[in-house]
This record gives C-alpha cells, structure tokens and sequence, in this order.
C-alpha cells in the first residue's frame, strides 16, 4: 500500500515547480466527515493518516447530525470534499443537506461524495436529478485505496475548479450541465444535451456528433458495434447510422480509435472526447473547432468528461429505477404505481367514457399451491398475452399485483361479457389445457374526482364483493358500496381501540333445565360498549374481528375470562354444570388453541368439565381430520363441545354423526318459528335427531312461555332466552342465582 502511495503522490505532484510547492506546504485540504456513525469518523481519518494530496495534508472536519453540520459549516470555508452519509437522524438528512451546501451556502466547488450503508440504497430519482452530487459510494466499497482514489479525484476536480474560476467563463457551464443531463430521459437526451453544452463551453458552434459503444450483450464476433446517437449541424443526416458508414476517414477512424483505446483526442481543428461511467456504456463526442484550444480549454474539457461520466452514472441508476418502479419484472407489463399514474392522467384530463377493471383468477393461490410457482408464473404470462393480443393499443393493461390484472380504456372495449368470452378457450401451459375462471370489478371513471389510488380502491371494492358473492362474474362499483366498506373499516379501527381500552366486557345468560327449571350454566356473550355508551351488536362487530385477526387474542381473552368467572362461582357454591364459550373457525384453526385451552383451564383452576366450547356448523366442516383431531384432544382432556346454531348451516349428518360432540342448539331463529303458522317443525326435527344420535339439546332465544311448553313437550331438554333471563355482568349473577325461583 505504501508504494502505491508514494508513486500515487509523485502522479499528483509532478506539475508543481519548487516555487508552487514552498508556498502551498503549509496549506490543507479540508475534508468533511459527516456522519451519525462515529466509527466512520474514526475509520475514514485513520485509513487516510499521513496522507498528502498535491502536496497538502488532509485537516478533517466531524460533524455528526444534520443540525450540527448546518452550525459548523455556516462559519466554515474552503472545504474541498464533503463525505456524506445518506441517511442520519432522518431518511432525507443526507440530501438536505445538499440542498443547503449548494443553495443555501453557495459553495458550488466543494465536492460531495454520498455514501450509505445500506448496500441496496439509493437516491430516488428526484434526489438524482434535482441535487448536485459529485459521487456515491456504499461504505463497504470505499477501501483505504478505493477511498484515496476517490478523494484524489475529488480535491483533483475541486483544485481545477477554484484555480479558473476567476478566469474562465465556462466554469459555470460545467456545474450546471450535470444538473442538465440528469433531467434527460434517456441516453439520446443525453447525448444531444451533451454537444449543446460542450459546444457551449468551449465557444464554438454546435457542429458535432454523438455515438455509443453496445452493450456486451450486443457484441457481435468479438467487436462493439458503435452507431451514432446524437447530431448536430451539418452531420444532422448521420444520426442512427454506424460508425464504419461514416464517409469522413478524419471523423470515422477519430471515433474508433477514442472509444476502442478510451482516450480523448485533440487536433488542431477537431477534438474527439471520451467519456464513461462505471458502467459498460461509454460515449465518445467528435466536435469541429474554429482554431485551437489552449490549456486552460483541455483543463475545462477533462473535469466536463469527468462530470458527464458520473451523469453518465446517475442516468443509467435513474432507467434502472423507472425500470424498477413501473415495470413488472416478471410479465414485464406496466405495474400498479404505473397504473395509478395512468388513472391520474385520464382523471385529469377528463377522458370520456373511461372505464377501469379489475381481473383476478380464481383460485390461484390453490394453482400455485398444487402445481408449483413455475406453473403459477407461466400462466400468468399466458394470460398477459391473451390480453394483449385480444385488446391491443387500445386499452392500457397492467400487473396490479399476484394474479390481478388491470385494465383501463373506453368502455366500449371494456364490456364485461365479452372481457369474460376471452378465457373460455382453456390456456395451454406444459402442453396441458387449463381452463380459467376470472372474477372484475369495474368503476366507471365518468365524474371521478379523486386520485387514481382511490379509484383503485373502488375497484378493489367492487372486485371483493365479485369474490365474495359472484365468482367467475363481475361487479360494477357504485357509491352504496364505498359508503359500506368504510363505515366497516371505520368500525374495524374503532374495535381495535376498544380492545386496547378495555371498552369490550363479556356478558352472562343462565341456561337451565327445562324440567325443573334449575339453573345449569351460563353462556358468555362479548358485548361492545363505545366511549359514548352506544351498544354495537355481536353481529356487527364478531365478523369484523374474525376478518382482521383480531379474534385471535380477543377469543383468548374470553375463553380466560370466562374460565375465572366459573371457577369463582364454583368456589361460593353455586352448583353449575357448565360455562359454555364460543369459538370462531379462525381459533379453531390455530395450531396452539389446545393449548390455550389448557392454560386457560390451568390458569384459573377450573375443571375441564365445567367448560363447554360452542362451535358452529361451519367450523365442523373447515378441514375434516385437522377438526377431528382437535375435538379428540379436547374431549381427551374433558371438555364438552356443542354445535351452536345448529340448522343454519350445511354440515354432513353422516360426519356429524362422527364427531364426539354433547350437545346440538337450537337457533333463535327456529325458536321463533314456534309463533308462526308453520309451527315448530324445524325446532322438532333437531330435538329428534339430537335424541337418535344420543346428543343432548338445548334451545335460545326463549321469550315467550308459549316458546318455553312447545319446546319442553317436544322433549327439548335445556333452554335459554329473554324469558328467563337477559345477559348479565359478572358481579348479578350471585344476586340473580339467589332470587331465581324465590
């Protein structure tokens, strides 16, 4: 290290006479260091201890945080370089402070260098081309010698610069044509803006041409195949054509000889210039001169190429990241950020009859699941095609995310009937015929005067409700709908505040034995009181917790709540048989509820056979061994189990003849049927059945004595209901027990 370090200084030094060197051997180079890290600091100034560049030794400079750097540098100048963290105390801090070097500082010949240590970090494309940033490093790369190199080139290009700034016009060119360039989209942009601006520079007319070196992927028998990419003046008819069909021997054979031997070339009437990034692409400029350029013109020219090989950089970062941003990289089809930009446009520009749909593939997940991500993928490019090749130009098509596709266009061409016709013809994937089911939401755009995104979630809406109620359908969105989803999603968020506020409390109903009318037990309810003391129905807000997950950790809390208030009743002497618990589908399916059942039990020191989970038809049915597995365990360890609502659902009687359950309930609703003329028949058939599967049956909703001796003759055995008793909190139930039959 240390000889390249001596060779490296004799590189820098060599231009500088003795005189130059007497005065300047007392002068530094001022570096600073700006980082949160302070182990950065250390490393940076050790790795470059004793250095010299042109002579000078480095005086570093530490600040640590946005704030201190603005305090510090406000009573600082002639700092050469800036090491830069991106990101300190906040996500922007780096590139704040930019802004303040440049525009509020006005010190345009410093040198900022942004480093991250975040490998995959990088300036958004905004940062790339609004600030004026000379480099960009992640830290990991930045090496002893990598870091001298770097630093070397930056008090390099800064010593330039403030050594002709007082005498050469052109200085202010240089700084603003990176800030020029980095607006260009694309390299020809580049590429035009780039012989506009050294013509600029240097005073002469823009009589030049542009051209590029191919990729590697595009190398053909071992050579770079070179076309021209920009013109000017009189070369104008050259553009798009190679190199070798270039009449000019001067220019043709200037331009191989620059970007094959990667040099830059001055003649007495031309110069040939090369400039490259870290990148594969390299650019040379072929410029015709009026008379000859002097040092000072070569000095101007070689700090340009350097600054147009970092743009040259930052261009190729800013395709990579639109590339990233609005492309899916798998279909390669327009991504939803692009969509919503799409939506955005037509919004604004009031495009007629516009219509927006949504498509999803029914039952993908389960095709990813059986047949692979492979199969998955190759469907998904099936589909894009089919859409491509059936809608065409006409209407804009994107990869919303997973298996949704959408689409935006005139309405006309958007007809959901014959959008569904275009996947009745199955799709052929590893020589296999696959037919696909597709489910839209619609919104029509007419009037619309919100943002794409809020469109997007209309549809969204739309497409729900088609998945929910209609698959292999569509639905179109309307207003009720928007006004529906979010009075639920207002309510979601109210629930999650309620749990966390303890505003959610359980309520008692005794049960008793319809014979003697003894009391048997309790059933626990959840109610829902809001901070204004508006009552919120289970109904409403059950569905809401099992959607949301919420009722994981809220059915926990009921299952230990009702567990203690049954062990204590116990404890007074209350003779009970029972606290019967309701459990979710979504509960059931938690690999651990066996054993919240058991700790629920162990925690409060109750008897498994005091407790009684009530399960509806349609957790009986999710999953038939995963379900018989864990009715198994809960009846191993004594715990009885009741089918609640029983008729309302569409379970098995063969499967449910299987299950060891204890009880079957009567739904509420066939209760009431007792006062209707049909009568109590459906109330009848399941107290049979019940009796000829050896289970026991209890009925809710009782109201009315009428209810109470229909059921009783029928051979019902258990009841509950407004007739014997409301819901009650914990701390009635000793008073109610002792006045029940008094």
């Amino acid at each position: 290290m240390s000889e390249n370090l001596e060779d490296d200084e004799i590189l820098i030094e060599e231009d500088l006479d003795n005189d130059a060197l007497a005065n300047i051997a007392q002068r530094t180079w001022k570096i600073a260091i700006v980082d949160d890290d302070e182990d950065v600091h250390r490393a940076t100034e050790f790795s470059l201890l004793d250095v010299k560049i042109l002579n000078r030794r480095l005086e570093f400079i530490h600040t640590y945080s946005k704030a201190e750097t603005h305090q510090r540098f406000a009573v600082e100048s002639d700092i050469a370089v800036v090491l830069l963290d991106v990101v300190m105390e906040t996500e922007h801090a780096g590139l704040d402070l930019v802004c303040f070097i440049r525009d509020d500082l006005k010190w345009r010949d410093t040198r900022i260098i942004l480093r991250t240590g975040q490998p995959g970090y990088a300036p958004e494309e905004d940062a790339i081309r609004d600030y004026d940033i000379n480099d960009y490093k992640t830290k990991n790369e930045l090496t002893r010698k990598k870091l001298l190199t770097a630093l070397t080139a930056a008090i390099r290009s800064y010593d330039q610069l403030r050594t002709i700034e007082a005498s050469r016009r052109g200085l202010h060119q240089i700084i603003t044509s990176s800030s020029a360039f980095s607006m260009q989209d694309g390299i020809e942009g580049f590429a035009s803006g780039v012989i506009t601006q050294i013509a600029a520079l240097c005073g002469v007319p823009s009589e030049g041409l542009l051209c590029a070196q191919c990729d590697e992927a595009l190398q053909f028998d071992n050579s770079f195949r070179y076309s021209v990419i920009a013109s000017a003046g009189h070369y104008r008819n050259l553009m798009n054509r190679p190199i070798d069909e270039i009449d000019n021997p001067i220019i043709r054979d200037a331009l191989r000889r620059a970007l094959s031997e990667r040099v830059s070339l001055f003649q007495e009437n031309n110069m040939t210039l090369y400039f490259s990034g870290r990148g594969k692409r390299a650019i040379a400029a072929f410029i015709e001169l009026p008379y000859a350029l002097t040092e000072i013109d070569h000095q101007l020219l070689e700090i340009f190429c350097f600054n147009l090989g970092v743009c040259l950089d930052n261009l190729g970062l800013v395709s990579q990241l639109k590339n990233y941003a609005f492309r899916d990289q798998l279909l390669m089809l327009p991504n939803r950020l692009k969509f919503i930009e799409q939506l955005n446009s037509a919004i604004d520009n009031v495009t007629p009859d516009q219509m927006l749909v949504l498509i999803d593939i029914d039952d993908f997940a389960e095709i990813n699941d059986v047949l692979g991500h492979r199969y998955g993928d190759l469907l998904l490019r099936a589909v894009a095609n089919r859409l491509q090749q059936s809608l065409g130009n006409q209407v804009f098509i994107a990869r919303i995310g997973g298996d949704i596709f959408g689409l935006l266009g005139n309405t006309a061409a958007l007809v959901p009937e014959k959008l569904q016709a275009l996947f009745d013809a199955p799709f052929i994937i590893d020589d296999t015929s696959h037919s696909v089911s597709m489910s839209m939401g619609l919104v029509a755009l007419d009037s619309y005067s919100q943002s794409g995104a809020d469109v997007l979630k209309d549809a969204s809406i739309a497409l729900k409700r088609t998945k929910s109620y209609q698959r292999g359908s569509h639905t179109l969105y309307t207003r009720e709908m928007g006004i529906e989803i979010r009075e639920r999603a207002l309510l979601m968020q109210h629930l999650h505040k309620a749990f966390d506020a303890e505003r959610l409390f359980l309520m008692y109903q005794p049960q008793i034995r319809l014979s003697d009318r003894k009391v048997i037990g309790f059933e626990a309810l959840l109610r829902w009181r809001t901070d204004e003391g508006q009552m919120i129905a289970p109904t409403d807000f059950i569905p809401l917790a099992e959607h949301s997950g919420l009722i994981i950790s809220l059915g926990a809390w009921v299952l230990r709540t009702a567990c203690y208030t049954m062990a204590q009743l116990l404890e007074k002497g209350h003779t009970l048989d029972r606290m019967a618990v309701n459990v979710s589908v979504i509960q059931f399916r938690q690999p651990d509820f066996i054993e919240l059942v058991k700790r629920a039990l162990h925690d409060s020191g109750l008897a498994p056979r005091y407790l009684e989970l009530e399960i509806t038809e349609s957790v009986t049915m999710s999953g038939t061994d995963q379900f018989e597995d864990a009715l198994a365990s809960l009846k191993a360890i004594g715990v009885q189990i009741a089918i609640d609502d029983f008729g309302t659902g569409f379970s098995s009687l063969s499967y449910l003849d299987k299950l060891p359950v204890d009880r079957l309930k009567i739904d509420r609703a066939f209760v009431m049927q007792i006062d209707t003329v049909g009568g109590p028949r459906i109330a009848e058939l399941i107290t049979q059945l019940g009796k000829k599967l050896g289970l026991s049956v209890i009925a809710e909703g009782i109201e009315t004595e009428t209810h109470f001796d229909v059921l009783h003759k029928m051979g019902c055995e258990e009841g509950q209901g407004f007739l014997i008793a409301r819901p009650m909190l914990d701390n009635a139930i000793d008073t109610w027990l002792m006045n029940w039959r008094q």
